[in-house]
């Protein structure tokens, strides 16, 4: 111990994470939450997340808090990409004492349902359309809000939407991903010429194609490229709020 320093002059509080992790599913956004099974908000619906333990990071938490109370893949758990989103520190934000939490948010391609039954304080969990939800427990509603705003802006500046799609995708899928997270319709011609345009947002999978529901022929597949911000940036159409 630092000489000198006494650990119970100021107050503890818990340190909590919290995570918004998206898909898009039948053409909407989608959310990944949890149905509490205890007290507080026991019933209501909550992001998933939990305690951090004594000796455990942040984002190590926030991945063995999803695993178990949602029963994804430990292994697409282990491999996610989760962004930092920010720290929600209000004092009255958890009836049961200070808690301090830090969020987190991700994007996955589309999952099937997770596991009946969740872990934890959860006593189950379910994809559901970000439009679909009402209320939630604690302050998770000013959470998913904050974290949908994100994601819609890190579409215009980075390749952030090739995490919502398969390993490879079809250029309607991309521009799907973009339509659903702005809510906003895209001109397809366009579309296709800045994406392609773009240094290193995709690359072309040599030889293949997929069938698409319309009468043309099959669609070319593309797949991630090296680049990981775009220049220049795909902007939202004028008018689309932000």
């Amino acid at each position: 111990m630092t000489a000198g320093y006494d650990p119970y002059a100021f107050e503890p509080f818990a340190v909590t994470v919290d995570l918004a992790v998206f898909t898009v599913r039948a053409g909407a956004l989608h959310v990944l939450l949890i149905r509490r099974g205890q007290e507080p908000y026991a019933g209501a619906w909550a992001l998933p997340g939990g305690f951090v333990l004594p000796r455990e990071s942040a984002e190590t938490a926030a991945r063995r808090e999803l695993a178990e109370e949602t029963g994804l893949p430990e292994q697409l758990v282990a491999a996610l990409h989760l962004e930092q989103l920010r720290t929600y520190s209000e004092p009255d934000r958890d009836p049961r004492m200070r808690v301090v939490s830090v969020a987190f948010t991700a994007l996955v391609p589309d999952l099937p349902e997770p596991a009946a039954e969740g872990g934890g304080d959860a006593a189950h969990a379910r994809w559901l359309a970000v439009e679909d939800v009402s209320e939630l427990a604690f302050d998770h509603a000013v959470i998913l809000a904050d974290a949908r705003e994100r994601i819609g802006a890190k579409l215009e500046y980075t390749c952030l939407a090739t995490g919502f799609c398969p390993p490879e995708f079809t250029l309607g899928e991309l521009q799907s991903v973009y339509e659903t997270v702005w809510n906003a319709g895209l001109d397809r011609p366009n579309f296709r010429r800045k994406v392609l345009a773009t240094p290193g947002f995709v690359e072309a999978v040599p030889g293949a194609a997929r069938l698409t529901g319309g009468r043309g022929k099959p669609a070319a597949l593309y797949r991630p490229g090296p680049a990981t911000t775009l220049h220049p940036p795909l902007l939202r159409p004028e008018g689309t709020t932000r």
